[in-house]
């Protein structure tokens, strides 16, 4: 799925809004820019242990090596 532009945004999403939620919506905006979030709010710490077990189940009876190979011969045969 593509990402909308800003503009196809706006057109599909925030022109057919009444025009009291469109005022709304520029003041959320405005807040938002005047006030922005410290370092430490707008990337909280991650730990890599978060990644732990994650996928686990995708290999999960298959032999580790069949399992390489397949990888790699999916790769090597991507347009």
């Amino acid at each position: 799925m593509a990402a909308l532009t800003l503009e196809e945004l706006y057109e599909r999403y925030i022109k057919p809004l009444p025009p009291a939620e469109r005022l709304r919506l520029l003041e959320l905006t405005a807040h938002d820019l005047a006030h922005p979030p410290s370092e430490s709010q707008a990337r909280p710490e991650r730990s890599l242990m978060e990644l732990r077990g994650l996928g686990a189940g995708i290999r999960e009876g298959s032999d580790a090596q069949e399992y390489v190979d397949t990888l790699r011969s999916e790769r090597d045969h991507r347009p």
